[in-house]
């Protein structure tokens, strides 16, 4: 993997463990490289527009992840890695904290107003989901509530973005409960497939996936799918929908199975020059 590579994958990683945008990603592994430097100069390097690149550092110190100095001009100062991620750990507990303590009294009051009480649906419904976050939240919980075989077929980009979320912990309380999260994954580069053993699925197989789209599928119960899972580094624009429809998750389901099938196991994954021409169908 060549060095731009390298700095490609961790603005996305940024975004993602970290909670920025892209840009907010870019300043903040620039002024890693590079040290304390100015706006204007940060602006130049990046090629991005200088207001645009002082709005976006006016907030990062108000986040405290930039501070500047009192001089003349002023310079520009990251904080340490360690010291962002403790930032963002104690903002995301703050935010659970608050749910919490206000999620009771929000179901109290819907409760007193409810006229007609909830008697569930044998109507199959379909919606769609929109946004990485909101995605991968439904997906954690699809697995968190699964006591069978669970499939999920992806690409590589999505089960690195998978890794970071809470997903892998739902995994394990899924197994406790009797259930298996069975991977499907396509790779071209034998060297990610020890990346690929860390999202700790139940068992992974590597194949040639039909599409380069998201599937998660449980028998009888829900599909999550996308016809191309996103690469954009703007995970608002990742989109799936999701169905309780039985005669849908049959036929996905039946897919998953054959797909099963015919793959390989990871560690029957042939060598890096053959790899390719091994997984052809």
């Amino acid at each position: 993997m060549s060095e731009q590579e390298q700095v490609e994958k961790l603005v996305i990683e940024l975004q993602e463990i970290l909670d920025f945008d892209e840009l907010e990603s870019r300043i903040y592994l620039t002024l890693l490289r590079t040290g304390p430097i100015t706006a204007s100069s940060l602006a130049k390097d990046l090629n991005v527009d200088r207001a645009r690149t002082y709005r976006c550092i006016d907030k990062l110190v108000d986040r405290n992840i930039i501070s500047t100095t009192l001089s003349s001009p002023k310079l520009c100062i990251p904080i340490e890695p360690e010291n962002a991620l403790k930032l963002a750990l104690e903002r995301k507990e703050s935010e659970i904290m608050r749910i919490k303590k206000s999620g009771d009294a929000i179901v109290e009051k819907i409760t007193s107003i409810r006229y007609c009480p909830s008697q569930g649906t044998t109507i199959p419904t379909l919606g769609i989901i929109q946004g990485r976050t909101n995605i991968y939240s439904d997906i954690a919980q699809m697995i968190e509530n699964c006591t069978d075989t669970l499939y999920i077929a992806t690409t590589l980009e999505d089960i690195s973005k998978m890794y970071h979320s809470i997903i892998p912990e739902k995994i394990k309380i899924c197994e406790k409960i009797g259930g298996k999260v069975m991977l499907l994954v396509e790779i071209d580069d034998i060297e990610m497939i020890s990346f690929v053993k860390r999202f700790n699925a139940t068992e992974t197989r590597v194949c040639r996936l039909p599409s380069k789209g998201r599937i998660v599928v449980q028998k009888d119960k829900q599909l999550i799918m996308s016809d191309c899972s996103q690469t954009d580094s703007n995970s608002e624009t990742d989109f799936s929908i999701s169905t309780n429809s039985k005669a849908m998750i049959s036929h996905i389901d039946k897919l998953c199975r054959l797909l099963w099938k015919s793959s390989k196991s990871l560690e029957m994954t042939p060598h890096k020059k053959n790899l390719r021409a091994k997984l052809a169908p």
